[in-house]
């Protein structure tokens, strides 16, 4: 027989009416009977049903997430996978407000986060660079008593309760492998191109493929970072003039994003399907640059698992519960031209 809140009072040796306020977390208990009422919930083995106490008290959650407001594909499939998981999940009195932010502005981000009505918001989301001001940001919300994750690139030196997204630098080793069997033996260079280098998915990325080049194929040289700030002009540049001044770049490795740009300078340079190019994330472009050779290898993170995982963690921040560690794991998978899946 499953134990109940009356088993709990009688082993805690207190009322129904203190158990009731030690499980909602509400004010006005001592410490050292917080302690006595969760031990006897250990020792009992008691699971409570959440869902039902949460009907009966009709709760619901309001969750935030804030992304950059850029015109990456990526970006744009996250925010609609994440209004579609809202949807599925409002059966469960789950709500979904996807915020967009200037992508080059951490003090913008700032104070759209301190503006968010306590009242009204269950828990946060977001996808930004680690920045000293995000970072008294989160600490304020944290205050405040919202569970906060961080969303594809983490922010580990921030109060952040969890990270939801694949583990960038094994990412960037399987990058690395990737582009070293590709070449060969023959020595080579490759081109890095990164968005943002304050971008903690980015640098990830980068250290993880620099392990593996080192270790494993010393002939293949890994140039800097050339950085375009997600502008497709910049890339476009940066990329022209490295390839036509340092003839012995053989691969390129996109850290993410710019793929369109990316295949039409290639193409205008008459490189196209020459080069090995292997890059992150099945955005519809670089499907497209797979489809007709331009693009080797994508390395990707499901984007619906990374949307409906987000929403479960937070709701479990937000009841106190405990994270199933295997269903929110975010897989890493490596998709070629022969592999594509179907289009959604």
């Amino acid at each position: 027989m499953r134990p109940t809140v009356i088993d709990i009072a009688r082993e805690a040796g207190v009322s129904l009416a203190t158990v009731d306020r030690v499980l909602n977390a509400r004010p006005g208990v001592r410490d050292k009977t917080i302690r006595a009422v969760n031990e006897a919930i250990d020792r009992l083995g008691y699971v409570r049903d959440l869902t039902a106490a949460n009907l009966a008290r009709s709760r619901s959650y309001r969750m935030a997430v804030m992304l950059p407001d850029t015109e990456s594909q990526f970006i744009q499939t996250l925010a609609a996978e994440l209004t579609r998981a809202g949807s599925l999940a409002a059966a469960s009195r789950v709500e979904v407000s996807v915020h967009r932010f200037p992508a080059e502005d951490p003090h913008a981000l700032a104070a759209m986060l301190s503006a968010l009505p306590e009242a009204e918001v269950s828990g946060v989301a977001l996808m930004a660079p680690e920045t000293p001001v995000l970072r008294d940001a989160i600490r304020g919300l944290r205050a405040r008593g919202l569970p906060v994750v961080a969303l594809v690139s983490d922010l580990p030196n921030t109060e952040r309760d969890h990270f939801i997204g694949i583990d960038n630098r094994a990412a960037g080793r399987t990058a690395g492998v990737l582009m070293g069997r590709y070449l060969g033996r023959d020595p080579a260079q490759v081109l890095v191109l990164g968005e943002s280098l304050l971008a903690r998915d980015t640098i990830e990325r980068r250290r993880g493929f620099d392990e593996v080049m080192l270790r494993d194929f010393p002939q293949v040289e890994a140039l800097q970072t050339l950085e375009t700030h997600g502008s497709a002009t910049t890339l476009r540049q940066v990329v022209t003039e490295m390839l036509v001044n340092a003839p012995a770049v053989r691969g390129i490795y996109s850290l993410g994003g710019g793929y369109r740009a990316l295949t039409q300078t290639l193409d205008e340079l008459g490189l196209s399907g020459k080069l090995v190019v292997i890059g992150h994330e099945l955005t519809p472009h670089a499907r497209a640059a797979l489809e007709s050779g331009a693009l080797t290898a994508v390395i990707m993170q499901n984007i619906g698992h990374l949307a409906r995982s987000t929403l479960r963690v937070l709701r479990a921040k937000a009841d106190r519960a405990v994270i199933d560690a295997g269903q929110e794991q975010i897989r890493i998978e490596i998709v070629l031209r022969e592999n594509l899946p179907l289009s959604a």
